[in-house]
């Protein structure tokens, strides 16, 4: 039965044109009324991953994987040993390490997380690595990216990926504007709440996980004491809310109730092992 909210909608839509356009077509208010509706629906979890994975090519083809299988399995253990703390353990969870010197580090839909090597560089130990993973895993846990590239894109694309246009095989092209318009997310950056509760959450994670919470603390007062003016945190900077806010906001709301926590000596022991290449 159609939505009464659909159709008072598109009753307004036709009320409010001025007597000589009573062309208007009625049909067609009702088809944006239908796109807006769609476009606000969950992605199905399968289109998520199908479009995580694309937009993880396009990342690769920024910025190649570091050639160093030692220091990719490491950091997929420590990943995946994080996921098994989420609710969706079960999903196709990778990850990898880019060449990059731009000190960053990106999640994508469905599970894939990247961690720049100038990042992973800068950092001291596991407890460090993993609260930038459980941060970047909770944007895939709460779909931020996801909710942000239907939010900036048109509504036909919008709409098209709540429906049922990605699911047919032989409609690459409704797939292709997705990943396109997705990617561009990572060049705007998410909205500053989301990054926050990544931050609340990911901590959460990985004080499950045993490691030391004031890991992703550490992080974010390195990247606080750096150089605003370094070209290889630009984007960080851009995307990012200020690290002295991040901060701030996890002072208030850490406060000492996480002191009694602190992680196995064993996990610096794996870190100094795995990226021994450390400049």
């Amino acid at each position: 039965m159609f939505n009464r909210t659909l159709l008072f909608f598109s009753i307004s839509l036709l009320f409010s044109f001025p007597a000589h356009a009573f062309d208007f077509d009625f049909q067609k208010a009702i088809s944006i009324a239908k796109k807006a509706q769609q476009a606000t629906k969950t992605i199905d979890e399968p289109e998520e991953i199908q479009i995580g994975h694309g937009i993880a090519a396009n990342l690769l083809g920024a910025s190649a994987l570091l050639p160093d299988n030692k220091v990719q399995q490491y950091v997929n253990q420590v990943g995946r040993w994080l996921s098994l703390q989420t609710e969706r353990p079960d999903l196709p969870w990778q990850f990898g390490v880019l060449e990059s010197t731009d000190i960053n580090a990106f999640a994508t839909p469905g599970g894939t997380i990247f961690i720049t090597n100038g990042l992973l560089q800068r950092l001291n130990n596991e407890s460090e690595l993993a609260g930038v993973l459980a941060h970047e895993m909770v944007h895939v846990l709460r779909k931020h990216h996801l909710a942000a590239l239907q939010k900036g894109a048109r509504m036909d694309i919008a709409s098209d990926l709540a429906g049922e246009a990605l699911k047919d095989k032989a409609n690459p092209a409704v797939l292709d504007k997705a990943i396109k318009a997705g990617t561009e997310v990572y060049a705007r950056g998410l909205d500053k709440n989301d990054e926050f509760e990544a931050d609340r959450m990911g901590i959460v994670i990985a004080t499950r996980a045993g490691y030391d919470p004031y890991g992703l603390p550490a992080v974010l007062q390195m990247l606080d004491s750096s150089n605003a003016q370094d070209s290889s945190l630009a984007l960080m900077f851009k995307t990012h809310p200020a690290p002295h806010d991040r901060l701030s906001l996890l002072d208030k709301l850490m406060g000492d109730r996480f002191d009694a926590y602190t992680a196995p000596l064993q996990t610096d022991q794996r870190f100094l092992s795995a990226v021994s290449h450390r400049q």
